[in-house]
C-alpha cells in the first residue's frame, strides 16, 4: 500500500513513534527514524523493519527543537532516500507541574520541543511535497490539548498548538495535494505513562472503555491517515472516549 513511498518519523526510537515506524513498514514504506538521544534503541527499531519487512530504515539523531539542525537533517535524508512522501510528527516531552510552581525553562523547553518541533520538520520536508504534489503530515497532538489537564499547563498548551497547525497547514498546502491531519492520543501505555501508580485505577473510571491504550492503536490510525487521500484538517481521537 505504501510501497516506494518514504516516511520520515520524529521520536521514531519508542512508544507511539516505534510503533508506526512498525506500521508503515509493514506497508512497504521506507523509513528514516529521527531521534534525540538514545542510538541503540533507534537502531533496533530500524533494524526490526528491515529485517521483519524488507523495507530499508536509517536512523538520524536530531534535536528536532533546533531549525538549522533539522534543515541538516532533513539534507542527509534527501541524500539517503531522495524524497520524502510521509512525515509524522511524533517526538515530545513533558515537564508536568502546576502552573503556579512551573519553570519558564520547563514551559520552553516543552513548547519548543512539541510545537516548534513539528513546525521545523514540516517548514523542512515541505519542499519535497510540493514538488512531489502530494505528501501526507501527520501530527501527534494528545487530548489534553483539546480539554487540557491539571499540572499540564505547558504540554497541553503545546498539543493544542499542534492542532491549530495542523489545520493552518492544511488549509495552505491542500491546493498542492499535500494533507495535514493530526491524531489525539488519550493514556496510551507508553514511558510517559508508566509511573501513575495510585493515580491508574482512578484514571480507568475516567475512560469510557475502561482501559488505556496501546501505542499499536495510535500507529493504526496513522496508517490511516497516511493512506486516506480525501481527509485533511482532521484530529481523529484515539482515547478510550475519555475526550467524548
Amino acid at each position: 500500500m505504501l510501497k516506494e513511498k518514504v516516511a520520515v518519523i520524529t521520536g521514531g526510537s519508542r512508544g507511539i513513534g516505534a510503533e508506526v515506524a512498525y506500521k508503515l513498514a509493514s506497508l512497504g514504506a521506507d523509513i528514516a527514524i529521527i531521534y534525540a538521544g538514545n542510538e541503540e534503541a533507534a537502531n533496533k527499531v530500524a533494524g526490526r523493519c528491515e529485517d521483519e519487512y524488507s523495507v530499508k530504515a536509517r536512523v538520524y539523531r536530531c534535536n528536532v527543537a533546533d531549525f538549522d539542525e533539522v534543515k541538516t537533517t532533513v539534507g542527509q535524508i534527501k541524500s539517503d532516500f531522495g524524497t520524502v512522501n510521509i512525515l509524522v510528527n511524533s517526538a515530545g516531552i513533558t515537564r508536568d507541574t502546576l502552573v503556579t510552581m512551573m519553570s519558564e525553562k520547563d514551559f520552553d523547553d516543552v513548547l519548543d520541543t512539541n510545537l516548534k518541533g513539528t513546525f521545523n520538520m514540516i517548514r523542512h520536508c515541505s519542499g519535497f511535497f510540493i514538488r512531489n504534489r502530494e505528501g501526507s503530515i501527520i501530527n501527534i497532538s494528545s487530548v489534553s490539548g483539546l480539554m487540557g489537564n491539571a499540572g499540564q499547563t505547558n504540554y497541553s498548551a503545546s498539543k493544542a498548538g499542534i492542532v491549530g497547525l495542523t489545520k493552518s497547514v492544511a488549509k495552505e498546502l491542500a491546493p498542492r495535494g499535500i494533507r495535514c491531519n493530526a491524531v489525539a492520543p488519550g493514556f496510551i501505555n507508553t514511558d510517559m505513562t508508566k509511573d501513575l501508580g495510585e493515580s491508574a485505577e482512578q484514571l480507568m473510571k475516567m475512560i469510557p472503555l475502561g482501559r488505556m491504550g496501546k501505542p499499536q492503536e495510535v500507529a493504526e490510525a496513522v496508517a490511516f491517515l497516511a493512506c486516506a487521500d480525501y481527509i485533511t484538517g482532521e484530529v481523529i481521537r484515539v482515547d478510550g472516549g475519555i475526550a467524548m
